[in-house]
């Protein structure tokens, strides 16, 4: 009696875990979708080749908070109601993710190559894109690239001359760029003061940002793997322990 009260408290902070995980993951999903600042933004203008498709990260993230808080109910419920049914319908989800996220972290780990040529095809999307609508008729898209570079301090996706021959830049001669790619707050940035800025590309940003992430998302990554674990292997045991009382 005392080891099945100890392994339901087990099985319910393992699963509170998760469902606080879920939460988490979803509210940034959320979050994602409806910024409308956010960089993953500005890939909905990239043409071609599909690369557009990477701002469904959002509603991969909502998918996945979404299963987690499924998982976290079941995992509790089948504790405390010592539903052997629910307990094994939980077990084999979170055995089934678990594998997934085994095969996606080894497939991310081979073909970190293939990513690399993804980027490279992807930065020629999205300058194509700023040199056909920034400062046209799309007044969307240009406020979208004011925003996120004024939010993150950057220029352009790798740097100012990505502005070269859009629309802002024919309409003032060939040589007049956005404020944000010169140092100065206030004036006109020309190519001679955007020439001598130290302003970083918004691509760069992003991959500061996500660096300095890495380790946080890693933490967080290995933490769900062990609570996923945790909760198949004391969910089996409940599962036996109740099976034998029955």
């Amino acid at each position: 009696m005392c080891c099945s009260g100890f392994l339901k408290i087990m099985m319910f902070i393992f699963n509170g875990g998760i469902f606080l995980a879920g939460a988490c993951i979803l509210g940034v999903g959320v979050w994602v979708k409806v910024d409308s600042g956010s960089l993953l933004g500005l890939l909905d203008n990239a043409e071609g080749t599909g690369l557009s498709q990477l701002v469904n990260v959002a509603y991969l993230l909502i998918g996945v908070g979404a299963v987690l808080l499924v998982i976290g109910f079941l995992g509790c419920c089948g504790a405390v109601r010592e539903s052997r049914c629910m307990l094994l319908t939980f077990f084999s989800i979170v055995l089934i993710i678990f594998l997934i996220e085994v095969a996606g972290a080894v497939v991310l780990l081979i073909f970190q190559s293939v990513a690399m040529v993804l980027l490279d095809e992807l930065e020629g999307e999205v300058k194509a894109s700023i040199q056909k609508e920034y400062g046209g008729p799309n007044n969307q898209f240009t406020d979208l690239w004011n925003a996120t570079m004024i939010e993150f301090k950057c220029c352009g996706y790798v740097n100012y001359t990505d502005f070269d021959g859009s629309p802002f830049n024919t309409a003032h001669g060939g040589d007049l760029y956005p404020v944000t790619c010169c140092n100065e707050t206030i004036g006109v940035c020309n190519s001679d003061k955007a020439h001598f800025s130290d302003i970083d590309g918004c691509f760069d940003k992003l991959l500061q940002l996500i660096e300095e992430n890495a380790t946080i998302i890693a933490a967080v990554a290995l933490g769900i793997a062990a609570l996923e674990v945790a909760a198949m292997v004391v969910s089996m045991v409940l599962y036996k322990n109740i099976g034998q009382k029955a």
